[in-house]
């Protein structure tokens, strides 16, 4: 059963190095760039794909008659393909959980700061020559909610309650036990002074954060998103970023990846971004791929 990862870059081709062992089936490596349309050609003869982040339309998946297998480098597939559909078509796709809760989680505080003191509208203007201080909110003492109280929100809670925030949750099924205060989502929206995301993709959270729900939110807040930009209406924030509603939305994710360089969000000065990095450390990414090999290890000697 052949297998090919079909995305490997720079940064990971070293990590997939490392971590393949001699006795692990064989896996090919592609590095150059490709479009959707070369889909069919790349994976011709393949059963096993292992894809990091490349989009995996139907139509062209629908080509590859030889493919059965997506595993998919995290978990969130459902944002670059149709699993219902590509199941249809016989072709599994498998996601991998647990795997950089703590990086996601260190990269969201990150975040939390840099949009607290306007770190990165700072550096850009040292950069220009522009030399202003720029008042900040103290972190202190402060109301972080956090949508979704999963892995990843649960070691947001516990680096959180470390600098002394107070720390809510609203989580949408129940819980046993939780490192948190629990309320619903009317009262996370309406106290916090800093809101972050953790929700999965799906149907049922797609634009989970709609108009509606940013009008709830304390005015001034600090929006937070690591999770999924589709997880938040693009539109009802820009807006809301406009009025002063959200003062500033610190972003890790989006809608369309990569961000264009003329996206309205590109354009503001009370965002900051990165570029979907929060799961990209050393230790997640060795995480990460020895664990897709190891379905690919299963799936061959199934």
């Amino acid at each position: 059963m052949k297998s090919l990862f079909i995305d490997c870059n720079d940064q990971l081709t070293p990590v997939f190095a490392r971590v393949h062992r001699a006795d692990d089936p064989p896996i090919e490596v592609n590095r150059a760039p490709f479009a959707a349309e070369d889909l069919p050609r790349l994976l011709a003869g393949y059963a096993v794909c292992i894809d990091d982040h490349s989009y995996m339309p139907t139509p062209a998946i629908a080509q590859c008659r030889d493919l059965r297998h997506i595993v998919f480098l995290g978990t969130g597939a459902a944002s670059y393909m149709n699993i219902a559909e590509l199941n249809a078509l016989g072709i599994a796709v498998h996601t991998i959980k647990g795997y950089g809760d703590t990086a996601v989680a260190e990269h969201t505080v990150a975040l939390m700061f840099a949009a607290a003191r306007d770190l990165a509208r700072m550096d850009r203007g040292v950069r220009a020559g522009i030399w202003t201080p720029r008042k900040g909110v103290q972190l202190h003492g402060k109301t972080l909610g956090l949508i979704g109280i999963g892995g990843i929100g649960r070691e947001v809670a516990r680096i959180a309650k470390g600098i002394g925030m107070q720390v809510i949750a609203y989580n949408r099924s129940t819980l046993a036990e939780a490192p948190c205060a629990m309320v619903d989502l009317d009262d996370l929206l309406a106290h916090s002074d800093i809101v972050s995301l953790h929700l999965t993709l799906g149907e049922e959270t797609r634009g989970f954060l709609g108009p509606a729900r940013l009008a709830r939110m304390k005015k001034g807040v600090i929006l937070v998103n690591t999770a999924r930009g589709a997880l938040v209406d693009e539109a009802a924030m820009l807006e809301a970023l406009r009025s002063g509603q959200i003062a500033h939305a610190a972003l890790d994710v989006f809608h369309a990846e990569p961000l264009s360089a003329d996206h309205p969000l590109a354009g503001m000065d009370n965002v900051t971004l990165s570029a979907h990095a929060a799961f990209r450390t050393q230790e997640a990414s060795e995480t990460l791929l020895r664990r897709a090999i190891d379905i690919v290890c299963r799936i061959s000697a199934a």
